[in-house]
């Protein structure tokens, strides 16, 4: 089975010509107008949840600061090995 497209005829009448180009230049500004919006819709949501996440935890450090008197510092727990830099490691 041959799958053919069917030939692209252009019109002959310049001024069908530059009516199919406006045509074709106002889809794609629509497009690109249309991108932008969302882009830019994405970009304040994005913005504004992050602001509202960070001022969440700022009131919550507040509040547990205040209720505690004695604040215990973060430690990262975890399993350490020296690594001897003379001689070769096996594991």
């Amino acid at each position: 089975m041959h799958f053919s497209l069917p030939t692209m005829r252009h019109p002959r009448n310049p001024l069908a010509r530059a009516l199919s180009l406006l045509i074709g230049v106002a889809v794609i500004g629509v497009l690109l107008v249309f991108g932008l919006v969302v882009v830019s819709v994405l970009l304040v949501g994005g913005v504004l949840l992050l602001a509202l996440r960070r001022w969440k935890q700022g009131s919550a450090r507040v509040s547990s600061t205040t209720t505690h008197a004695s604040h215990k510092p973060e430690v990262l727990e975890g399993e350490f090995v020296v690594v001897q830099r003379g001689r070769p490691v096996t594991h």
